[in-house]
């Protein structure tokens, strides 16, 4: 089967992990993948990249973020001459947040071509801030849109629920969770601790910025006191990482950036008493279930579906509106019992195998594809 692939290969953020995963997966699976996405010709352009299986084609833009897309004016015209070319037998949208991502189903209708969507806006289950106000607006604008899609992928069942509510048909919206890869995202050895100087290491991976609500967790970390040999690292970066670093200064804090190396991560995550994510809205966060794969445990606000990865006894499920009292009261438990982490951070490894691993993602995608390219076939034989 040839897949039409649209999404994001830049600047890193979720979308282009789950992009590069999935891809990744279904080449090893026997699938043609033809990755389309936002660049430059110069800049998506790949010779190396390109075999017989798998090639890409550059579109260009106005303005590329890890939240926002815009496409140049002759971007639609030259995704449908693309598709027209490849003649796929589905296309599969990451959505990027762009206006591409309303015109799709035009244009896949005119080439009698299946379209299925995966929609990663992050939300919050009630709406308690601006942000995750904002967010519900997101799921409003696209709801109308998403109708026309022949499926759209969701990370939970919260998700699907909600785009139910705002009209999208009962059958449009298919949960299929976030997964990863617990060959590579697994326990084992790690030197970080050493290299940190850290007798207990706390993490946090992902975007310094608002909607993350990493602010609330330096604040509780500077409430709890920690004491020597504790530290939190801060891995990411983002738009408010200069003024929390000025403010934030703190021997016990470490700053170490964006990690491009996916092994120095793992060996973060490895090494981790706990990874703490206080979003304030979330999808399902990858970063999570890298951590939970570790072994390492959990501490995340119930934002988005993060509650319902660590419901149970999987982790520890905060409110988002009291980040750092929660964490006051919580870090130093975490750090004077090392069995509580140390049982948390099995269970959350076995969360992961039983609900999250690529492998039972993509054989849920496969059987999807599957059904969508079977009722195009019936529609086609219909009209014919």
């Amino acid at each position: 089967m040839h897949i039409a692939w649209l999404g994001k290969k830049s600047p890193f953020c979720g979308n282009v992990t789950y992009g590069r995963e999935v891809t990744n997966a279904l080449l090893e699976r026997g699938y043609r993948v033809t990755f389309l996405h936002f660049a430059q010709p110069q800049e998506g352009h790949h010779p190396e990249a390109s075999s017989e299986r798998s090639e890409e084609v550059p579109l260009p833009f106005l303005f590329k973020s890890q939240i926002l897309t815009i496409p140049s004016l002759k971007s639609g015209k030259l995704l449908a001459e693309a598709l027209e070319r490849l003649q796929p037998d589905l296309v599969h949208a990451s959505l990027t947040l762009s206006p591409l991502d309303f015109r799709l189903p035009e244009i896949c209708a005119e080439l009698n071509l299946p379209l299925v969507a995966t929609f990663h806006p992050a939300f919050d289950r009630r709406v308690r801030s601006f942000t995750s106000g904002t967010q519900h607006l997101t799921y409003q604008l696209y709801a109308p849109c998403l109708a026309h899609y022949d499926r759209v992928i969701v990370f939970s069942e919260l998700q699907r629920d909600l785009l139910t509510k705002l009209g999208v048909p009962a059958k449009t919206p298919v949960v299929i969770p976030n997964g990863v890869d617990t060959r590579r995202y697994s326990p084992g050895p790690s030197a970080v601790k050493a290299d940190l100087y850290a007798r207990r290491l706390f993490v946090y991976q992902g975007r310094i910025s608002p909607e993350k609500n990493v602010e609330a967790l330096l604040r509780g970390w500077r409430q709890a006191d920690m004491g020597p040999g504790c530290k939190l690292a801060i891995v990411g970066s983002g738009p408010l990482e200069a003024s929390l670093r000025r403010f934030y200064d703190d021997e016990d804090i470490l700053w170490l950036g964006y990690v491009a190396n996916e092994q120095r991560r793992i060996d973060i995550l490895r090494a981790a008493d706990g990874f703490i994510l206080p979003s304030l809205v979330e999808g399902l966060s990858l970063s999570l279930l890298e951590a939970m794969a570790c072994g390492t445990a959990c501490i995340a606000t119930d934002a988005g579906a993060d509650g319902e990865v660590l419901s149970e006894g999987a982790g520890i499920v905060l409110d988002t509106q009291r980040v750092s009292p929660q964490l006051q009261t919580i870090l130093p438990i975490l750090r004077d019992h090392p069995e509580i982490t140390q049982l948390l951070g099995q269970k959350a490894r076995e969360r992961v195998l039983q609900r999250y691993t690529l492998r039972d993602n993509i054989s849920a995608l496969e059987a999807l594809y599957g059904q969508v390219t079977a009722e195009q076939r019936l529609m086609c034989g219909q009209r014919a």
